[in-house]
């Protein structure tokens, strides 16, 4: 196993919210920074579902229990209830079936997490008035290679989960790793978003 390494902020947050020693499914997991970080500081354990086989490898590195598939397939490896957790980080922009998955996650667990670039930051706001797609640090590719193909702000999430009967638990908005309070949909960069079932 290598070496554990200090946390991204926006992962810092989601690992924060979730309980010791609890499941943990997380979607889209890369390299498994967040599981291995889990389930060494909260006994924690759980899976990883991966589709780049480089993040496979890097989840085996770390320790990781990682399984290699496309989560716009379902989540049919896994039972109801399975996890207290789902944590779906920073891909939901770059999935077909958004409502889908969001169903999925509480099927296949009690909360989901989903953290996203929020499209109505104001930087990003101002490059499209300059005439140009948004580039930036939580949207670093240019609009011809980019994997994203849903952009979303604060409000318009909010909106989708309400409209699926999902309630948010608990909302965070980050902008360079800090809490955004004030006006959050326009100055905040990153979203997170606690949900479960109402």
């Amino acid at each position: 196993m290598s070496e554990l390494k200090t946390l991204r902020p926006d992962l810092q947050y989601i690992a924060d919210w979730i309980a010791p020693q609890s499941r943990v499914l997380d979607l889209g997991c890369g390299d498994g920074e967040l599981l291995a970080w889990l389930a060494a500081k909260k006994e924690v354990s759980g899976y990883g579902v991966e589709i780049d086989v480089n993040g496979v490898v890097g989840c085996v590195a770390n320790g990781v229990n990682v399984i290699q598939s496309d989560m716009e397939s379902g989540l049919s490896t896994f039972e109801d209830h399975s996890f207290d957790y789902v944590v779906l980080s920073l891909t939901i922009q770059a999935m077909h079936n958004i409502e889908g998955i969001l169903q999925e996650m509480v099927r296949v667990g009690k909360t989901g997490i989903v953290t996203f670039p929020n499209f109505g930051f104001w930087e990003n706001r101002w490059q499209i008035l300059k005439g140009r797609m948004p580039v930036s640090e939580t949207i670093p590719f240019e609009w011809y290679n980019t994997p994203n193909i849903h952009f979303c702000t604060v409000h318009d999430f909010a909106k989708l989960l309400n409209k699926l009967g999902l309630k948010i638990d608990h909302q965070l908005v980050l902008n360079q790793g800090e809490k955004v309070e004030f006006l959050p949909n326009l100055l905040g960069s990153l979203a997170l978003v606690r949900f479960n079932k109402v």
